[in-house]
């Protein structure tokens, strides 16, 4: 079995991650002792549990895993969801995100709901065109660009942001300017075959027996269930075009 590591972890939640993991394989027997850090681990076959995006799981990965769960993020949204925020630099003097046409746009992945399908709904209902188009690889790098003028607008998970704003030195150059409608959130995903109602107890009970400080530092409440359905319903953006 492999379990992978949640998608917001960094060098400051590592130790509260693993103390997570510890507490869900209390209960689930056979359980590897350690998270692997090496990767998702998708498509593995032995994946018992592991954290995706909503968009790669609705344009691929609905046919190879099972949806176990989803976390409740203390956010100001429904239990269950997240949203971005729109950032740009502190100093910008533009207001609205009207004003941002011909930008420059940083997203973390072109398969990312929060950093890309989500500011591009917004452009979309907005009439809003970007200039250059630069994949960062992570949400924080999108952030670092914005806040050292290499691009001007990003979307960023709020979950992340959160841990932006407490550990960045750099948040303190950005702000936000606008946020996207809430989407479910990332959902916890196992391999086909293995234990799912086994699996949504275990995160449960570990939710619970987490300490309020890593549940403040995990950004992490509670945990609930939202259908395999209401993901694939959600539109699937186009690809964007990226500068070189």
């Amino acid at each position: 079995m492999i379990a992978t590591l949640p998608m917001y972890d960094r060098p400051e939640t590592e130790e509260a991650n693993d103390r997570f993991w510890a507490l869900i394989r209390e209960n689930l027997p056979g359980a590897p002792e350690h998270l692997s850090r090496d990767g998702f681990h998708w498509l593995d076959p032995d994946l018992i549990l592991s954290q995706t995006c909503s968009l790669p799981y609705r344009t691929g990965l609905q046919d190879a895993v099972m949806i176990v769960a989803t976390p409740v993020h203390d956010l100001p949204c429904p239990a269950g969801c997240y949203f971005s925020v729109i950032v740009v630099r502190e100093d910008d003097e533009r207001e609205d995100f009207g004003d941002f046409t011909g930008a420059r746009l940083a997203i973390n992945n072109p398969v990312s709901q929060s950093g890309w399908a989500a500011i591009d709904d917004l452009a979309q209902a907005e009439n809003v065109t970007f200039g250059a188009i630069t994949n960062t690889g992570s949400h924080q790098a999108s952030a670092e660009a914005v806040a050292e003028a290499r691009a001007d607008i990003c979307a960023i998970d709020a979950v992340t942001w959160t841990h932006i704003q407490r550990f960045d030195p750099f948040a303190d150059r950005l702000r936000i300017i606008s946020s996207t409608q809430p989407t479910p959130a990332l959902p916890y995903i196992t391999a086909f075959g293995q234990d799912v109602r086994g699996l949504q107890e275990a995160l449960v009970l570990a939710v619970d027996a987490l300490s309020p400080e890593d549940q403040e530092l995990l950004c992490l409440i509670d945990i609930t269930h939202i259908s395999a359905d209401r993901y694939i319903m959600m539109p699937i953006p186009p690809t964007p075009a990226l500068s070189a």
